[in-house]
């Protein structure tokens, strides 16, 4: 099985600092959605990894979550995809081991898909997302969507190592066409 894990805001669809809050707010980059096809057509099983802490700040609440992951999930089955499941944390406490960039989101990820993380993608836009795959033996992909630019600028120490991409559609270019 091959498996990529994707962050949500700044890699799917576009990031606010104001927190993506509803289902009309969630817009996805364009051509992510696609891409994500394109890596289950790949052979690649796609599970999103993100951390929500709108819903502990009273933002909004798990029914609007859950309204936006659906659809997410209608528009990527429009174009032909699956996104096979998703995490999230709704914690703002950096010391929970499933806020990323902790590892343990990922850490479930593997051990609810029976599979190691050795090796497999984690596609992010922001520094938690390289710190949470290197902790969990994962490979760090990093979007310039996003936070990804910002990332770039700040955490440039931290981003060494790392592929670099100008969005999920490239990444997903490069990984079906190494046949990864």
């Amino acid at each position: 099985m091959k498996l990529i894990i994707l962050d949500r805001d700044g890699v799917i669809n576009i990031d606010s600092d104001a927190f993506v809050k509803s289902p009309e707010e969630w817009i996805p980059i364009p051509g992510s959605l696609e891409a994500i096809a394109r890596l289950n057509h790949a052979g690649y099983r796609v599970v999103v990894a993100t951390n929500q802490s709108g819903i502990v700040r009273g933002l909004f609440d798990l029914e609007t979550l859950n309204l936006i992951h659906r659809k997410m999930h209608r528009m990527v089955q429009e174009v032909g995809g699956l996104i096979d499941a998703v995490f999230f944390c709704p914690d703002v406490d950096e010391a929970n081991p499933y806020r990323k960039p902790n590892p343990g989101m990922l850490l479930e990820i593997g051990r609810r898909l029976k599979c190691g993380l050795q090796g497999v993608p984690v596609v992010g836009d922001d520094v938690r997302d390289i710190r949470a795959a290197r902790a969990a033996n994962a490979r760090p992909l990093l979007v310039r969507t996003g936070k990804g630019v910002r990332t770039l600028e700040r955490e440039w120490g931290i981003c060494a190592n790392v592929q670099i991409f100008d969005d999920l559609a490239a990444a997903a270019s490069y990984l079906t066409a190494c046949n990864d």
